[in-house]
């Protein structure tokens, strides 16, 4: 994107302002920021958005890192791999989806307690599916597309616990 709406950079980050902005190859003297989004011009004018070039996602507000997420479950004892990935359900709401292999007898409780304590509660998953494996493609990375879709609700593991008052059978 470019404009007057748009900085010059990032404060006392050159490094960082380097990597983001760059020289417009529309208008000479003015400069671009790379938003992450990967788009394309139609024939007719218009622009096309494809999605992100990064695992960077919005959801309810929030720019998440899925890589962050990622890093943070890959850091509890016994989860040897995971993958977060952005699922939607039927009526166009977005969630994240947290797949993991993990050494037997760790929970999913235990695991959002982990991750709890160090990111907010929008970064923490609402999905988290346990695999024996991740799928991996002919060349070794993960399939992120192979992945299945997520079973149940979002409660990520909890048992259901039917209303014991008036009060809770309201709400």
């Amino acid at each position: 994107i470019g404009g007057v709406g748009v900085a010059r950079g990032y404060l006392n980050r050159p490094d960082l302002t380097a990597e983001k902005f760059v020289d417009s190859p529309f208008a000479t003297g003015e400069r671009l920021y790379r938003t992450g989004d990967l788009a394309r011009w139609m024939e007719d004018g218009n622009v096309d958005f494809i999605g992100r070039i990064d695992n960077q996602a919005k959801i309810r507000g929030y720019r998440i890192e899925t890589g962050e997420v990622e890093a943070k479950l890959l850091s509890v004892g016994g989860v040897k791999e995971a993958v977060v990935v952005v699922r939607e359900d039927q009526e166009g709401q977005k969630a994240l989806c947290a797949y993991y292999t993990a050494e037997e007898g760790l929970t999913v409780a235990d695991l959002k307690r982990a991750i709890s304590s160090e990111l907010p509660g929008y970064m923490i998953p609402s999905y988290f599916v346990e695999l024996e494996r991740l799928p991996l493609t002919p060349n070794g990375k993960i399939d992120r597309k192979a992945l299945p879709a997520p079973e149940g609700g979002a409660g990520g593991g909890r048992e259901y616990v039917a209303p014991r008052t008036e009060l809770e059978a309201k709400l």
